[in-house]
């Protein structure tokens, strides 16, 4: 337990910061006095959301690629894994800014947003999404010091990105008026200090950074492509979700629109920690993989589930408390402050049910399994996720969205959590996974 909490709670702080200063991001928007600005960021979140999902899941195969590798004490194949494993997350980015900044006005005309709110919406997005290039391969590059077990320098790359947004945003929104444009502003300076961080610490303190040639780069691709593609799969079932969420709140008005933008920063920054679970845990998994410590995995997989069940009910704790101080904070009002008091009071239990599913992910992404996370995250997002919100906001209104998602999570948290499990117990000599390897022949 010892192992699992220390790397989970060091990855907490960084992923809880970096939230928390997207949610100081939409409280300075909302000091400038107009909610369709609030509005126009929630809706360019969802948008967000798709290019973040796929620097997800690169950054998911750099870590089970390195992490087994270091296992299994080939320093050589890490090295040669994590350099080739940043390129190819760049050049992937590229092409998904490309088509994400090409087709951004029809998306958001799909998910409801329309006149100003649309027209800011899409200038952030325009301005933003371009930087996901560097910022797919700052997350690889950091994904790979994880996977060494340095938690502590993972968590301040995150950290330092999110300083200078910090620092940036209440200048550029608020002190010069520059509103949504100043958002981009921030967030593409923080991008480029944690694509320089992550890269100075894999070089200096881990030897992870190699001079590329194309023969090498090429070697790398098939056991990346291999985890990344059906990870790529599973991570954009959250954000295809949070899609269908906003197309069924948005009829609700700006107000609700408003309380949901501030819900999807609230859900960030309060539940950071199990995202940060799942990175810390999968680079165990792979680790236990590469040395044929099938022992361990169950012990991990059990550690896991005993972590993140404490931390959701203390945060849930915290949430309910909170509830008319974030209000307040945000200047929410009618449908808005109703969607924050469903969440925090009732619908925030709902991750008591995904702490299974997120190690579960974990689990299967890690350990050969990627195409079972897959079918299970889109089981949720495409299958139940829809029809539940559209019918429980048909009696109960914009509340009906938020508790349509404690009942989703109930049904597949629980079931993701048992197949997990039962999978990692079945594990041994005999049966377990042996990914393909690229040959490394990288020189300095």
């Amino acid at each position: 337990m010892g192992h699992v909490a220390r790397m989970a709670l060091t990855g907490t702080v960084g992923f809880m910061f970096i939230f928390a200063v997207d949610a100081m991001n939409l409280f300075w928007l909302s000091k400038v006095g107009q909610s369709a600005l609030v509005a126009a960021a929630g809706f360019a979140f969802s948008v967000q959301v798709l290019g973040m999902a796929t620097g997800i899941s690169m950054m998911i195969a750099a870590t089970a690629l390195v992490s087994r590798s270091v296992g299994a004490g080939d320093g050589a194949a890490a090295k040669a894994q994590a350099t080739g494993a940043a390129i190819w997350a760049a050049v992937t980015q590229m092409g998904v800014a490309a088509v994400l900044v090409g087709f951004r006005h029809p998306i958001l005309a799909a998910l409801g947003a329309e006149g100003e709110v649309a027209a800011a919406a899409a200038r952030y997005l325009a301005f933003s999404l371009p930087s996901l290039t560097l910022l797919g391969a700052a997350m690889v590059m950091n994904g790979a010091i994880r996977a060494i077990g340095d938690a502590r320098r993972s968590v301040a790359v995150t950290m330092g990105g999110g300083v200078m947004s910090l620092l940036l945003d209440p200048i550029m929104i608020y002190g010069l008026g520059l509103g949504l444009d100043g958002a981009a502003v921030g967030v593409n300076v923080s991008r480029i200090v944690i694509l320089l961080l992550a890269f100075r610490i894999a070089r200096t303190r881990h030897d992870l950074v190699a001079r590329p040639r194309w023969r090498d780069v090429r070697a790398v691709l098939r056991p990346f492509a291999a985890i990344a593609a059906p990870a790529a799969l599973s991570q954009m079932a959250r954000p295809a979700g949070m899609v269908v969420l906003v197309m069924v709140m948005a009829p609700f008005g700006q107000e609700a629109m408003a309380g949901w933008a501030v819900l999807s920063r609230l859900i960030m920054v309060s539940f950071g920690g199990l995202f940060a679970l799942a990175a810390a845990i999968g680079g165990i998994f792979g680790q236990n993989l590469g040395a044929r410590r099938f022992d361990r995995l169950v012990t991990a997989y059990r550690d896991a589930l005993i972590f993140g069940w404490v931390y959701v009910a203390v945060i849930w704790a915290v949430l309910y408390l909170a509830t008319e101080p974030v209000i307040a904070a945000y200047h929410l009002t009618g449908a808005g402050a109703d969607v924050i008091r469903a969440f925090t009071h009732v619908a925030a239990g709902a991750f008591l049910f995904s702490v299974g599913l997120f190690v579960t992910n974990a689990a299967f992404n890690a350990l050969g399994r990627a195409p079972w996370a897959t079918a299970i995250n889109w089981l949720r997002e495409g299958v139940l996720a829809w029809p539940a919100a559209i019918l429980m906001a048909g009696s109960m209104g914009a509340v009906g969205v938020v508790y349509s998602q404690l009942v989703v999570s109930m049904i597949i948290g629980t079931t993701a959590g048992i197949i997990g499990f039962r999978y990692v117990q079945s594990l041994h000599p005999g049966n377990a996974p042996v990914p393909p390897q690229a040959e490394p022949s990288f020189v300095d």
